[in-house]
């Protein structure tokens, strides 16, 4: 189905597909149910405004809380349990994993968002796509594999090898598209580079990226290029729990847009859940309007975005008229520190790496130091590169940030790389007995 051209149509087929969606899960959701008889609310609405003001949110822990009292795939289901062919879980990377089913109209309804994103990346029929991970429970592998298989695509799964094992396979098969994390994206040209592998020499020209910030962050876009030369990168985001959310937009680097024939979105403050403007950061909230199986409603997912508009009349340059948000997720609710009084993304910090060079991989230390946090870096530096470079980003820490962040240099190959998100923030408890001021050291000091 076409995207409305306008916000009116476009909200108009939302309101509709909201009435189903609500009462089918009025109807026979023992989860919803119970929630809204105990917040007082009937399934009828006026409107979209009628239904925010009125629908309470539902929280991560609400669902695991709900999993844990109803072992083991919680009340959230719309049908009877045969009706379900597909079970993924979450990562549990933010407290517990949660279980999650889909029927095969849900599971259908998601892989259409895929090809939303293939589309706006330029990919069909004819691409040789490469999926640089392990299958695991998420959901997002299975469904970018399907969906593109789908679309016409040679897909070409990477699990179960080595890096360097992938990129041989990457150059041997010719494969055009790459997808996984951005993370990963620059350890295979980093072990490409140690290999002599000459990327350059291979066909890829899209790089898919999902699974953590940095597609829509422009020093991490030029980073991963330059790691594979040709290519352009495309950011993509979404949740086991709620599924493929938005795409790349083609014609303005750093903005995805949300799905919005396929979900009711909101951006509210995160302390006092009340709508914020445009321009201004809050969380993601999203209503799964066709995922009725397993529907999530108002579901606060811990997102933190930036909406923004487009042309006057609504439209962005690409032509449609979904929400658009500028740095695509910028970070996490629960990720941002307070330093010193100090509002603390780890998305910041990983433009201001990126953004000056010379860093292979990096971790930031989180420690405690009585009531106060500090922050530490440990870096490791691309070859060539000498301890000045842990200066220069010491020094651009402290100008962007207004911090002091002491900079570790340490051996190459000694920081954690995965293939999946990477957990590059660790918080750990000063030792017994130091001070705030002997915790700090010079640049090459361990913080």
């Amino acid at each position: 189905m076409p995207v409305p051209d306008s916000r009116e149509v476009l909200e108009h087929q939302q309101l509709e597909q909201l009435r189903v969606l609500l009462a089918a899960v009025g109807e026979t959701n023992a989860f919803y149910r119970a929630r809204w008889a105990a917040a007082g609310v009937s399934t009828p609405v006026t409107g979209l405004a009628d239904f925010s003001a009125r629908f309470p949110f539902t929280r991560k822990h609400d669902l695991v809380v709900d999993q844990q009292e109803h072992p083991p795939y919680g009340s959230d289901l719309t049908y009877p349990l045969d009706r379900y062919t597909r079970c993924h879980g979450t990562s549990g990377s933010t407290g517990h994993p949660l279980r999650w089913l889909d029927t095969p109209e849900s599971w259908a309804w998601m892989l259409g968002h895929w090809r939303r994103v293939y589309e706006a990346a330029g990919v069909g029929p004819g691409d040789r796509v490469f999926f640089a991970f392990s299958f695991g429970p998420f959901l997002g592998f299975w469904t970018a594999f399907e969906a593109a298989m789908h679309l016409g695509c040679l897909c070409l799964p990477g699990g179960g090898m080595t890096t360097v094992a992938r990129l041989r396979s990457i150059l041997d098969q010719e494969a055009t598209v790459l997808c996984c994390t951005p993370t990963y994206a620059l350890h295979l040209g980093e072990v490409a580079r140690a290999e002599g592998i000459d990327l350059g020499q291979g066909k890829i020209r899209r790089v898919i990226v999902a699974g953590e910030p940095g597609g829509s962050v422009p020093a991490m876009r030029a980073a991963i290029e330059a790691c594979w030369p040709g290519s352009r990168v495309m950011d993509h985001h979404g949740m086991t729990e709620v599924g493929p959310v938005s795409y790349g937009c083609p014609k303005r680097p750093g903005v995805l847009h949300v799905l919005e024939q396929s979900y009711l979105a909101e951006v509210v403050d995160p302390r006092t859940g009340h709508p914020v403007g445009e321009g201004v950061l809050g969380e993601l909230i999203l209503t799964t309007l066709g995922r009725l199986g397993s529907p999530l409603i108002r579901y606060r997912t811990g997102d933190l975005v930036c909406r923004v508009m487009g042309r006057s009349d609504g439209r962005c340059a690409c032509g449609t008229v979904e929400m658009a948000l500028e740095g695509g997720v910028v970070g996490r609710v629960d990720d941002m520190v307070v330093v010193r009084g100090v509002n603390v993304f780890p998305s910041a910090v990983d433009a201001i790496v990126r953004g000056l060079g010379g860093v292979v991989e990096y971790r930031v230390e989180v420690r405690s130091v009585g009531a106060l946090l500090e922050l530490g870096l440990e870096v490791e530096l691309e070859p060539g590169s000498d301890r000045e470079s842990a200066a220069a980003l010491e020094a651009a820490l402290q100008t962007r940030l207004g911090l002091r962040v002491p900079v570790t240099v340490v051996e190459p190959g000694s920081l954690p790389r995965s293939e999946l998100k990477a957990r590059r923030w660790v918080r750990t408890a000063a030792p017994e007995g130091l001070t705030r001021t002997e915790t700090h050291g010079g640049s090459n000091a361990k913080p």
